[in-house]
């Protein structure tokens, strides 16, 4: 015989004669279930009551309450029990109405044939254990369904916050690195600006420069970064003089004697040196470096010709001039902004790169017609004193002798003229007309 243990099966025979349950009893004892007998439906619910039943077989034909009544009861009450129901009854009528009411798993017919019925029994308690294993792993399904959505609600939660926590900072950054360049603006400014305070000449030549020299680099459509290095470099381009006497610092270029031309002609490298161990400044110390170099190759410190000048020193070698012709540091007599846009165009593919002084024309008002000649042809030999030089004078070697806009006094006038008679030459020097 088969031990019966807490966790054997539970079946519940319900039956009015003892005969059948006893017969029941001695077929499915050996098989180890743990069995409880009730001799009327009343007898067997007071059983369901007080103890865990998995599998309930019931007669049909029972006084007081029939087999279909009392499955009813237990469908409703015990409805994971699972019901079978025993009948003789040859009515055909009242079998199926005790289907349909108790909803019951099988049911076996009088007499019974032992094999059958155990194995019906077993097959209902497998049926009924995967039913049970089935809605336990839904169950746990679901429950850890449950906690994975919340547990993705939650991720989802620390995600929107931690995304918003680096939203904040970097909006902090953003905003931090953007007062870091405005105060970088400021200072740069600012230090522009002490510099320009120690000559009234030059007082706000250099930012008029930088503000004018980013306007044309945008329309020749330079990208931002260059537009920026070059706006800096208008800002920072006279650095280097910042070693000049107050002196030398007003007095125009044409009035400056050779001494102060070497030093003048330095300023440039100064200025690139002060500059370079800024990496924010690097490009802009490039521009500043080559903004008086010429496009015919006439220019300082390296002689560089064309293209080979960085285009943004191309630009502010333009603006610079436009500005300090009409401020008075190129030249001893400040011109008008018609007049200085005229000796611009006077000078394209000579001193500045054409495509550029086009381009600061037709900004600064429309393209500039042909100036009216504004100089006169004399030679070496009919110099006089305070003739001013319209064109630069050049030497048969390329080399810039004196610069336009140079008064010339009676020592330089002397000077020219030996230079005549050495080298054998008849030299012939532009000077303006308005001067004479």
């Amino acid at each position: 015989m088969t031990e019966i243990t807490d966790s054997a099966p539970s079946l519940l025979l319900v039956d009015d004669e003892a005969s059948i349950l006893s017969s029941l009893r001695r077929l499915l004892r050996p098989a180890g279930y743990k069995l409880h007998l009730a001799e009327s439906g009343k007898a067997g619910l007071e059983i369901l009551e007080r103890e865990r039943v998995d599998l309930v077989i019931s007669d049909m034909r029972m006084p007081e309450m029939d087999g279909a009544e009392f499955l009813e009861h237990v469908r409703n009450r015990w409805p994971q029990v699972t019901r079978v129901l025993l009948t003789g009854y040859a009515d055909v009528t009242s079998t199926i109405d005790a289907i349909n009411r108790g909803e019951i798993y099988r049911y076996i017919a009088k007499p019974w044939d032992d094999n059958d019925l155990t194995l019906i029994i077993r097959d209902a308690l497998d049926r009924q254990r995967l039913q049970a294993e089935n809605t336990r792993l839904q169950t746990l399904t679901q429950q850890q369904n449950d906690e994975l959505k919340e547990l993705n609600t939650d991720l989802e939660r620390k995600v929107q916050e931690r995304t918003a926590a680096l939203e904040q900072t970097n909006d902090s950054l953003k905003q931090a690195n953007e007062r870091l360049k405005q105060n970088f603006l400021v200072s740069i400014k600012t230090f522009s600006g002490l510099m320009e305070l120690r000559g009234g000449g030059v007082a706000g030549h250099s930012r008029r420069v930088a503000d004018l020299a980013r306007k044309l680099a945008a329309r020749l459509d330079i990208d931002a970064k260059s537009q920026q290095d070059i706006f800096l470099a208008g800002l920072l381009h006279d650095i280097g003089k910042i070693g000049f006497s107050d002196t030398l610092l007003a007095k125009p270029v044409s009035k400056m004697n050779g001494d102060e031309m070497g030093q003048y002609r330095k300023h440039a490298i100064a200025g690139e040196s002060a500059l370079m161990p800024l990496d924010e400044l690097k490009e802009a110390a490039r521009i500043v470096r080559s903004h008086h170099e010429r496009f015919d190759g006439q220019g300082f410190p390296d002689g560089l010709q064309g293209l080979a000048i960085p285009l943004g020193a191309r630009i502010l070698s333009a603006v610079n001039d436009f500005d300090g012709l009409q401020a008075g540091t190129l030249a001893e007599n400040r011109l008008s902004a018609d007049e200085a846009k005229a000796m611009l165009v006077q000078s394209r593919n000579r001193r500045y790169d054409p495509q550029v002084v086009d381009a600061l024309v037709e900004m600064l008002g429309g393209v500039a017609q042909e100036p009216p000649a504004r100089d006169v042809a004399v030679s070496a030999l009919n110099l006089q004193v305070g003739m001013v030089l319209a064109r630069d004078l050049v030497g048969r070697d390329g080399t810039l002798l004196l610069a336009a806009e140079y008064v010339l006094d009676a020592s330089l006038v002397r000077q020219i003229q030996d230079y005549a008679r050495r080298e054998g030459i008849a030299l012939t020097l532009h000077v303006r007309r308005d001067k004479l």
